[in-house]
Order: structure tokens, then sequence, then C-alpha cells
């Protein structure tokens, strides 16, 4: 399980990024498009960890909303 940070990006695309695998970014033209670009984004970045042999990192991110 990871957590997936989703925001509104350019061109109306929505933009989702898992901020416990450094660089691993996926975009959308919807939220739902964009969630599962996101999965299948994570899904290749752990395939390529292991299959290089190379540690994967824990989930380790927490997030909080703060007003301002």
């Amino acid at each position: 399980m990871r957590q997936v940070i989703i925001y509104p990006g350019e061109d109306s695309y929505w933009v989702a990024e898992c901020p416990s695998l450094p660089g691993c970014i996926s975009q959308g033209k919807t939220k739902e498009e964009a969630i599962t670009n996101i999965k299948e984004a994570i899904q290749g970045y752990i395939a390529a960890l292991e299959e290089d042999y190379l540690p994967v990192q824990e989930e380790h991110f927490e997030a909080l909303l703060v007003a301002v």
C-alpha cells in the first residue's frame, strides 16, 4: 500500500505522485485515470527496483492538511 498525492496540473490534467518512491509521478485527464496510471507507475517502479536487486523503500510518508 502506498500513499499518493493527487492535484490539478496544467492543461486540465490531474497529476498523481507517490512521495515514498522518488520520481514516481503520473497523470490523467480525470482523477480516476490519474489514479489508474499511478497504480501502474508504482508497480513498474517497484518491478524495476526488484529487477536491479535494489531495495524497495517502505511507505514512510505522512501527510497533513494545513489551513492558512
